[in-house]
């Protein structure tokens, strides 16, 4: 079989084609270019089939999985796919660590070291008990990200555009650092006793709810996490579309009120408005999936991430 592969303008990606057996995958085509380009890894690429002119209809996405000839449209001689390059890639496992490491090293540095002199404090600075306890709720909050992310999570795409890595890296190390300047300041006033108790209580019960749920979401994919979307089931998950991001915000506002920061409540909205979006975006996915018809079970009602508010 012989493969035009071209860019979304028609220009030739690959000069003559691609000579390609009847039997090779996409996956194989995708090596294909590869070789020919010198540039364009797989996971930097993504195939689709050509769109009449016009057409408003969103274009066929080539699954690496399945045979070339399932997208040929009973002609097994010729095939036109349309390239697009991705960029620059980096796995998923590589996008956290270092978005989550930055967090863990840039917190210690306000507790540990005299960096408020450099900010024109020159008096003595005391330690309260809750800002200890808030740098090992911390600390132990981004290990515990870290140590999903290699041995708990499985991931539906492998890869991640290398832009992400300074976005994702911005937003949490600004944060990390932002919050650490607050919560470990001179002049910090601590909430009283019982009230860091029932913050820490509560974040530290749904950190480790987080965790269950993870390891819940885990089950539903294959090692290679390519099994396609299931209804989520157990736990809170039969109350909540997205239990993961409602311990996950649940646990922030425990944080935020046994330490009582302006900036751990700004981290705490913007977070939960990212991870609502997220939420809506995957409710509405799985309604759409498991409609109840030709045989396909019915989503159950549910909230969709912060009951009894959504």
């Amino acid at each position: 079989m012989k493969v035009s592969v071209v860019s979304r303008s028609g220009r030739e990606v690959v000069k003559a084609g691609i000579e390609i057996s009847d039997s090779a995958t996409v996956a194989d085509l995708q090596e294909a270019i590869y070789k020919r380009t010198k540039k364009y890894y797989p996971s930097r690429q993504r195939l689709t089939l050509p769109l009449q002119p016009g057409s408003k209809e969103r274009p066929v996405v080539l699954n690496s999985k399945k045979s070339i000839k399932d997208y040929s449209d009973g002609n097994s001689d010729t095939l036109t796919v349309v390239f697009k390059d991705l960029g620059p890639q980096v796995y998923y496992s590589t996008l956290f660590f270092w978005e989550y490491l930055g967090p863990l090293i840039v917190y210690p540095i306000f507790y540990y070291f005299p960096v408020y002199k450099y900010f024109g404090y020159k008096g003595e600075r005391v330690v309260y008990p809750v800002q200890t306890y808030a740098l090992y709720y911390w600390c132990f909050h981004y290990f515990k990200r870290i140590m999903e992310t290699f041995f708990v999570h499985r991931f539906s795409h492998a890869t991640s555009p290398l832009s992400n890595v300074f976005r994702n890296c911005g937003y949490y190390w600004s944060f990390g650092a932002y919050i650490a300047y607050n919560v470990n300041h001179p002049l910090y006033t601590p909430v009283s006793d019982l009230q860091m108790k029932i913050g820490f209580g509560l974040g530290l019960a749904c950190q480790v709810a987080n965790f269950y749920c993870h390891i819940l979401l885990r089950n539903l994919r294959s090692p290679s996490g390519n099994e396609g979307y299931q209804i989520p089931r157990g736990f809170l998950f039969d109350l909540v579309t997205c239990a993961n991001y409602t311990t996950e915000i649940y646990q922030w506002l425990g944080f935020n009120i046994a330490t009582q920061t302006v900036a751990g409540y700004v981290f705490l909205v913007v977070a939960a408005l990212i991870m609502t979006n997220w939420a809506l975006a995957k409710h509405r996915r799985l309604k759409k999936l498991f409609d109840g018809k030709e045989g396909r079970p019915k989503y159950p009602r549910r909230w969709v991430i912060l009951p009894p508010f959504l």
